[in-house]
């Protein structure tokens, strides 16, 4: 992937998370650094039945404290999230968007699976009541991209406005499409990231089917644990992670404060299966080695690996062999983690959730822990960081995603030294 041949730079000035954690970016990374879990028993519906009872619900969220009333009946709660996080990153930025620079702001936020909550709501409305009782909302309240489009009529960004969905990788192609998008001057500044809420009874019923999911119901905490030999499946977790770019200068005239500089984006495909990825892992090295390629660096350069590590026995392997391959002998000296040992795996979110922290850790030199690490698999023997955080000089970081249907992305960070 040959890299763009422009000498724009982008940088993050303001981020945000919503997540298991808490409802706020200091909030969920303090909870990060402590190595806290937020996987709890379901509450949003009665699980009798159900193989899993336990998600990583966000808890005590207040849409209101950012939407008017009239509007939060509108939509989905993962358009409640993007809206809340794109104004909590915002509020972190400073920017601010008139009509100078609407034009030069875009949003490029993503979902993996968009409103479902609102399809089993209102489908069971036309059952039992007929079509008299749907919304004239219920199709803006379900699609994608009114994430994106809720989030522009918010903040009056009139830029490039539009969604990726790439499953398990939308947050983290999100951002570094909107990267590519600052970087070839398409826009100044860009407000990027993944949300999702599907803790539903279908999202769990159609993972269960497929033998996805924990079933560790009497230890929540403990069920999310990736890279451990006791692992049984991943935790659905919801939320949603949000940064704005914006084109160094720009950032660096106005006098913003930079948490971080993003400099590469790979992607790329498996072409293998739709749910298992390829057992060669040749697709998540070559999103790695591309996002490395394309930020002109090699892999000795790279500090730390924010893992996709999803507590599923192939994606987990296949992670560490693809870091083998790519690293050699670096790999054992590298410092991996995965966030969802403590949030679940929040889907179209999880790439944006797990791209703020590893700014934060680029920025503040803070590895967060993979908890839930006492038995390591055999073959799963890198340097997971396990169960404590640590401290590093870490100057250059990647973050990876991959996605059903072998959908491989990862973004590289760079600690910002002006």
């Amino acid at each position: 992937m040959a890299k763009i041949d422009c000498n724009r730079r982008v940088v993050i000035t303001g981020l945000s998370i919503i997540s298991a954690l808490g409802n706020d970016v200091q909030t969920c990374w303090n909870g990060m650094k402590n190595g806290e879990s937020g996987i709890s028993c379901i509450t949003r519906f009665d699980t009798e039945g159900y193989a899993t009872k336990i998600a990583g619900e966000v808890k005590n969220f207040d849409p209101e404290r950012f939407i008017e009333k009239k509007e939060v009946k509108k939509m989905d709660r993962f358009i409640h999230y993007a809206l809340a996080g794109s104004k909590m990153a915002l509020d972190m930025s400073g920017l601010k968007i008139a009509n100078a620079n609407a034009h030069r702001v875009g949003v490029w936020i993503g979902a993996g699976i968009g409103g479902l909550t609102t399809i089993e709501k209102y489908h069971t409305m036309l059952l039992k009541g007929g079509p008299k009782k749907i919304s004239p909302f219920f199709i803006p309240m379900l699609l994608i991209n009114l994430a994106p489009g809720q989030v522009s009529i918010m903040t009056g960004a009139k830029g490039p406005n539009a969604s990726t969905v790439s499953a398990c990788s939308t947050g983290t192609n999100s951002i570094g499409d909107a990267y590519r998008i600052i970087a070839r001057g398409d826009a100044d500044a860009m407000i990027a990231g993944g949300t999702e809420s599907t803790i539903t009874p279908l999202c769990i019923s159609g993972f269960n089917a497929m033998k996805a999911l924990s079933t560790k119901n009497d230890e929540p905490s403990k069920a999310s644990s990736p890279f451990d030999k006791n692992r049984d499946g991943f935790v659905v977790g919801e939320g949603a992670g949000i940064v704005v770019m914006e084109e160094a200068n720009s950032a660096i005239d106005r006098g913003a404060e930079i948490i971080a500089e993003v400099i590469g984006y790979g992607v790329s495909s498996d072409a293998y299966h739709l749910s298992t990825p390829a057992p060669d892992a040749e697709g998540a090295y070559y999103s790695m080695k591309n996002a490395i390629d394309d930020g002109g660096l090699t892999p000795d350069d790279i500090d730390y690996i924010n893992a996709h590590g999803t507590s599923t026995y192939y994606n987990d392997l296949n992670e560490t062999k693809a870091i083998k391959q790519l690293f050699k002998e670096k790999a054992k000296k590298l410092k991996i983690s995965s966030i969802k040992s403590m949030i679940g795996h929040a889907l179209g979110a999880a790439g944006g959730i797990e791209a703020v922290a590893t700014a934060l850790t680029v920025s503040t030199g803070i590895i967060p822990p993979t908890i839930n690490l006492n038995n390591p698999d055999e073959e799963c023997d890198l340097d997971y960081v396990p169960n404590v955080m640590q401290k590093a000089d870490i100057r250059y970081a990647i973050s990876n995603s991959f996605g059903f249907g072998g959908t491989n992305a990862t973004l590289v960070f760079k600690k910002w030294e002006g």
